[in-house]
């Protein structure tokens, strides 16, 4: 099908599809992740993954959290710095160790449940982040949290993934390859927070100079994207730039026109086709041929986040439903779970049975989350 029909068919069906599903009282990001499915590969095969939707949605899911930025309480975020810290630390441990113990129960290699273990570690709080936003909890004490906790994971699955990497090739881990990406990532942050506060402030305030339509919204655009570019420079990823970004932007006084002009730009376009995207590349033909240990995996995805991410909450003073709130938006896993699956596959330990493990996963995670946050928030 042609691109633009394509792109089309993909914004009449998030529009659709999430409607009817906050009609039936679940947010509007399930529907969207159904509609991919319905007209993708798993069902309609109307729409494929091709280059031109994956640049959109790679757009729409950088644009959705430079906007999680722009509307994130920046004294909450002060706040939540260590039980972020302390959520994470437990939310990547603790399914690390139960996916390497039940893969290796199962009879897997000790390099195969390590890198099993491995790819449970990493949350992907794209869509998490669309539901607390459509939810209005994002500036809440638990959404706030759960973003800044999937900061701090970005960085420890990095080093997770540097570890099973150097582990499989060289037998052990040198400590420099570790201090390297340590490194790396103070770096950013020291140059984003100290450097790119008073450029970014500066560079919208010059952008107002210049007489044309819109050149403060494209300017907060290139701010956006410039971010997300350093941060994969960093080996951090493109997100979490773009985070950090809304945030420095929120801190400016044109943040409010920027804002609405990013709600209305992101919402007509470039979001919806990320939501859509998800369910398209998510083929759950790959289900039916699961064996029972992909199933088995996919549960300990599920529980190892909520035990280690609720963990870390409760006994950072969350009440016992906001620390089940905090686990469940921690749940899903996506982009940085394939690509350590991807390089266990290049590196020679997964074969296309195991390399199907990660994908029911990262599927059954995927479409559980809405379900489960809707509940979780219900409990208040």
């Amino acid at each position: 099908m042609d691109v633009f029909l394509e792109l089309a068919l993909i914004l009449i069906t998030a529009k659709l599809f999430g409607y009817l599903t906050v009609k039936l009282g679940f947010p509007a990001a399930l529907g969207q992740l159904i509609g991919g499915i319905v007209i993708g590969p798993s069902l309609l095969d109307l729409v494929g993954y091709d280059e031109g939707v994956k640049l959109l949605a790679d757009l729409g899911v950088v644009m959705l959290l430079f906007l999680a930025g722009l509307e994130t309480d920046v004294e909450e975020f002060k706040h939540v710095g260590i039980p972020a810290f302390i959520v994470a630390s437990l939310g990547v441990l603790t399914p690390f160790i139960l996916g390497y113990l039940g893969a290796m129960a199962w009879g897997y290699s000790n390099v195969e449940s390590l890198f099993l273990g491995g790819v449970l570690t990493a949350t992907s709080v794209g869509l998490t982040t669309s539901i607390l936003m459509e939810m209005k909890k994002l500036r809440t004490k638990v959404g706030t949290t759960i973003l800044a906790a999937a900061v701090v994971d970005d960085v420890l699955g990095i080093i997770v993934l540097t570890i099973l990497v150097g582990i499989n090739t060289r037998g052990s881990v040198y400590m420099e390859d570790l201090l390297i990406i340590l490194g790396e990532v103070a770096v950013y942050f020291a140059i984003g927070l100290l450097v790119g506060n008073p450029a970014v402030k500066e560079t919208l305030k010059l952008s107002e100079m210049i007489t044309l339509p819109e050149t403060v919204t494209a300017f907060a655009i290139a701010i956006m994207l410039i971010f997300a570019y350093l941060a994969e420079q960093f080996q951090i990823a493109g997100i979490t730039g773009a985070y950090l970004a809304g945030l420095l932007v929120a801190g400016t006084k044109e943040a409010g026109e920027i804002d609405k002009k990013f709600v209305t730009i992101g919402y007509s376009l470039f979001i919806p086709i990320f939501l859509v995207s998800i369910g398209i590349e998510s083929d759950v033909r790959v289900l039916a041929h699961a064996g029972t240990f992909a199933l088995v995996y996919s549960l300990i995805a599920i529980v190892g986040k909520i035990l280690g991410c609720g963990f870390g909450a409760f006994v950072s003073k969350f009440k016992p439903v906001e620390s089940l709130q905090v686990g469940i938006g921690m749940i899903p896993r996506m982009e940085v779970a394939l690509i350590m699956a991807n390089v266990a596959l290049d590196e020679g330990v997964f074969n296309s049975g195991t390399f199907s493990i990660p994908v029911t996963a990262v599927i059954v995670t995927t479409v559980v989350t809405p379900f489960l946050l809707k509940w979780a928030f219900s409990r208040e």
